[in-house]
């Protein structure tokens, strides 16, 4: 009896394709602009971190204000001298706290590191989480591009498995090419369900991301291959690594932490010259006379507390920082060493693969189900050639998105978009 199986294979595939199309209202298709654009605009932890910059600011302008005149006020309550009005006795001051030292703009210059540092965490983290968005992102994409192969792949089965049920029941095949097609059904359909929690764990951090409610599933959408194009080889590493040095946020902060340390030695040491406080007086009825005027100054004496702890512990911070920042400069050329050679092999190997490679594949595919309803070919070569397309279309979705990812952590470690999707 012979069995259309190519007509039943294609009407299958054709009906997953269309309940893929098929959105519900809770479905929404996004392009990775489209997602970017929603992300800078409702990120909660963009949002968080912007309020450091106005907190840094105002710190900034407390810095910047000088300190409030002191106003004194006192009168008269009793005397023992019966003849004498105590009530009328009444003394005014005022003062004013002068700093010496440079210690107003050294407390100036180190609120304006704060402010700037404030900015440097802002776009670390925008920079941060722009990555893993976009990385998010491509991950999805493949993830359910897979999950249609499986859709493709498992309906066909299905269809196929019911036709040779019915053809079992005549007694024209062995109950082994049943179980066969039922083994890798099952196989098939375990597979797509590991897959498929994936995609949900994806689209719940794409959520998070840009703070979409939690019933509303994401579709990512490419119009073409990102990058397919691009050559990394063409762009000299010493030009990545320039880039990094210049315009990774994060190291700028280790450089701004070794500035402030350095400021913060020096308002250290000009802490052990003692401040001024200048003052002047009036007494009303002093007893040099009705009216008495005074000025005066007022200073401590460094003569125990010369603030010796606070300045070792500046200097020790000092050597801290330094350090700090050359850790800094370490992991970061390593980490662009290691993320350019990623990037040099993995396009390499996409670029050694034939590009119609996978058509051709395709081809044979279908050229399998006519030789296998023929009966030209056996259930376990149509099984195994079907696995092996299977794993091909996996394993160059995965390249592509290994691909990818490496061209856009270059992106992330240089601090600089090299290549635009």
């Amino acid at each position: 009896m012979s069995l259309k199986l190519p007509g039943l294979l294609f009407t299958a595939i054709f009906l997953c394709s269309n309940a893929a199309m098929t959105q519900t209202k809770d479905t929404l298709s996004l392009t990775l602009s489209e997602l970017e654009r929603q992300f800078l605009e409702n990120n909660l932890q963009l949002l968080a971190q912007r309020y450091n910059i106005d907190k840094a600011g105002a710190g900034e302008m407390t810095a910047r204000l000088f300190a409030n005149p002191v106003f004194s006020f006192s009168n008269g309550l009793y005397s023992k001298i019966k003849d004498t009005n105590a009530f009328s006795q009444q003394t005014y001051g005022i003062s004013q706290l002068i700093q010496t030292a440079g210690k107003r703009n050294k407390n100036i210059q180190l609120a304006r590191i704060n402010t700037a540092n404030a900015w440097h965490e802002f776009f670390d983290l925008l920079r941060t989480l722009k990555y893993s968005l976009r990385s998010t992102f491509y991950t999805l994409y493949y993830r359910q591009q897979s999950v249609q192969l499986y859709n493709e792949e498992i309906g066909s089965l299905q269809k196929t498995l019911a036709a040779f049920q019915l053809i079992f029941q005549k007694g024209n095949i062995a109950e082994k090419e049943i179980l066969r097609i039922q083994s890798l059904l099952y196989t098939l359909q375990s597979e797509q369900t590991e897959l498929q929690l994936q995609i949900n764990d994806l689209q719940a951090e794409l959520r998070t991301f840009v703070r979409f409610d939690s019933k509303m599933h994401i579709q990512s959408q490419m119009p073409a291959i990102p990058y397919a194009k691009v050559v990394p080889q063409q762009v000299p590493y010493l030009r990545f690594l320039d880039s990094a040095h210049a315009n990774r946020h994060d190291l700028k902060i280790a450089i701004a932490n070794m500035d402030y340390a350095g400021i913060n030695l020096k308002l250290q040491k000009a802490m052990n010259y003692p401040d001024l406080t200048l003052s002047l007086n009036y007494d009303k009825k002093a007893g040099y006379g009705l009216g008495y005027v005074a000025g005066g100054v007022a200073m401590g004496l460094p003569l125990f507390n010369r603030n010796q702890g606070s300045i070792r512990l500046a200097r020790v911070e000092v050597e801290q920082s330094r350090v700090q920042l050359q850790d800094q400069l370490n992991r970061l050329d390593n980490e662009l060493a290691g993320g350019y050679q990623d990037a040099l092999k993995l396009d390499a190997l996409y670029h050694s693969v034939d590009p119609a490679f996978t058509s051709n594949f395709a081809r044979v595919i279908r050229g399998a189900y006519d030789n296998f309803e023929k009966r030209n070919i056996s259930l376990l070569e149509f099984l195994d050639l079907y696995a092996s397309y299977k794993t091909h279309i996996l394993q160059m979705n995965n390249l592509q998105l290994q691909r990818i990812n490496a061209l856009e952590k270059l992106n992330f470690i240089t601090g600089t978009e090299f290549f635009n999707p």
